[in-house]
């Protein structure tokens, strides 16, 4: 039997998370809820769950004034939240689950099943950090989480050279000469990234504009990274990306 533990400002939302876990899980108990910081604190410490159900926006502080309390997280995090687009991207980053208010059953339903699958704790300490981390860095975020098959890297932004699909895979090339792969598209990490100086020139293809070097005109376009590789540049982007290199001068 999973715990968990729901803190909300909204004893509505409280009620539908409660009543629907009820309903549709027989396998997790909701043991406490909490309207505000410091009594979710006491409810965590008291209760020690397995899952928690965490708002942003609490009457006395934040959710993220709530996680900085645990050194090291024992519980499986969900947030759930009608917060800006910012905090939202910083789940992305750190692979932290959210459902967004409204509640749509389908998400929460998916966050559960996701919460009750998560068997390395580590993992979740791993995630807590990055989300933390990159909260501290205004709006510039700085690490991102990526899962290979064997475990998950809490890897720097600013060390990613650039980024290589492999049929439905992706491998991370970093500064220092280390390569991961990833079992994702290339695709959702060219949404994820394309805020932090990253540009897709290439189907196969993303890079970072920092670690550019040079672009050679051969071969219909190529770019040199600082680490000596070369990367095509796809004739349908050979304009766009001329124009983001142009904007960098």
């Amino acid at each position: 039997m999973f715990r968990a533990v729901i803190i909300d400002d909204e004893n509505r939302v409280i009620n539908t998370i409660t009543t629907f876990i009820a309903e549709n899980f027989s396998d997790i108990d909701v043991v406490d809820t909490a309207n505000d910081i410091t009594t979710g604190y006491r409810m965590i410490r008291k209760s020690d769950p397995d899952i928690l159900l965490l708002d942003i926006n609490l009457p006395d502080g934040s959710g993220f004034e709530l996680l900085r309390k645990f050194d090291t997280p024992r519980f499986k995090l969900i947030f759930v939240t009608a917060h800006e687009e910012y905090a939202i991207e910083a789940f992305k980053y750190s692979a932290i689950d959210y459902i967004l208010k409204p509640i749509e059953e389908d998400a929460l339903v998916a966050a559960l099943n996701r919460a009750k699958d998560v068997k390395v704790m580590e993992d979740q300490q791993l995630k807590v950090k990055a989300l933390l981390d990159n909260l501290e860095g205004g709006s510039a975020l700085k690490k991102i989480i990526l899962r290979t098959a064997d475990c998950l890297h809490l890897i720097n932004v600013n060390d990613i050279v650039r980024c290589e699909a492999d049929s439905n895979y992706t491998f991370f090339y970093l500064k220092e000469g280390k390569r991961i792969l990833v079992s994702k598209t290339i695709k959702e990490f060219t949404e994820l990234l394309k805020h932090v100086h990253f540009i897709r020139v290439h189907q196969s293809h993303l890079v970072n504009t920092d670690y550019i070097d040079r672009y050679m005109k051969t071969d219909g376009g190529t770019l040199i990274m600082r680490d000596n590789s070369e990367v095509p540049i796809s004739q349908d982007r050979r304009a766009f990306v001329l124009k983001q290199l142009e904007s960098l001068i």
